[in-house]
């Protein structure tokens, strides 16, 4: 398997297991509460984010959980990493957020989490979607995500035959990127993206499916090395789409969101 050359000499690439699913699950729920180009300016109290946040950590445990026990979802961990408790190195890490704490701030969960994982790509094989029982309380508590879906879904033209899975290892579904704050602007992103492609390629799969709700995000996806090709295949911009509920729903943001598809095998 060809492998991301250019990582800094401290990362390494690691499948997920279930040992990490709390971890993963902090990284992606506090990013996308405090660092989404999206969310954060939808809602722009610390406070409602500190509760949306903790709310979403424990509805998306099974989200989170299906994907990493897919086999399919990556990590980028810092080799370097110092503990910040003894607890916590005796454990190889741990997470230490209280979900009662409503007065937590950005950083405070920020300094909670501590173990070596900076950045992670869940994905699980599209053959198996989630189960929509198990992910309706989450849409009912955060139900743009389903308005995000159902725009994205009208919009994509294609026809499903030409992308749809029809087996096993054919389609990757990427769903969850997010890198711990303060460990940005090291590429991690990319190059656990990029990664991921060949490693699913490698592994019999003809394509990889994301939605983005982030300009590096979409262009990292859109934009993959050869011989993979990116297209976006669905988009719409919060402040300016042509949809006026589009704009009432996502008023605050001036993000796109897309949904991007990758070509892996002709």
């Amino acid at each position: 398997m060809a492998f991301e050359s250019n990582i800094p000499s401290r990362y390494e690439i690691h499948t997920l297991g279930p040992e990490h699913v709390d971890w993963a699950n902090a990284i992606v729920m506090h990013s996308t509460l405090f660092a989404s180009p999206v969310w954060t300016n939808i809602y722009p109290e610390e406070s409602v984010r500190t509760e949306k946040c903790y709310t979403m950590f424990k509805l998306a445990t099974y989200m989170i959980n299906h994907q990493i026990t897919s086999g399919l979802s990556l990590g980028i961990f810092d080799k370097e990493y110092t503990f910040k408790y003894p607890e916590s190195a005796a454990t190889g890490g741990k997470l230490y957020w209280d979900l009662d704490d409503k007065s937590a701030d950005s950083a405070k969960l920020v300094a909670q989490m501590d173990f070596p994982l900076v950045s992670v790509a869940l994905a699980y094989d599209s053959i198996t979607p989630f189960d929509a029982a198990q992910v309706a309380p989450m849409l009912a508590m955060f139900p743009l995500l389903g308005v995000r879906n159902r725009v994205l879904q009208e919009r994509d033209a294609r026809d499903p035959r030409t992308w749809q899975a029809a087996g096993p290892r054919q389609v990757l579904a990427r769903n969850g990127s997010a890198t711990k704050v303060g460990e940005g602007g090291r590429g991690l992103m990319k190059i656990l993206a990029r990664h991921m492609m060949r490693k699913a390629a490698d592994e019999g799969f003809r394509g990889i499916q994301i939605v983005c709700l982030h300009d590096a995000v979409n262009h990292v996806w859109a934009h993959p090395p050869e011989p993979f090709k990116g297209e976006v295949v669905a988009r719409f911009n919060c402040a300016e789409d042509e949809d006026e509920e589009v704009r009432r729903s996502f008023q605050g943001s001036t993000q796109d969101i897309t949904k991007v598809y990758v070509t892996l095998k002709s």
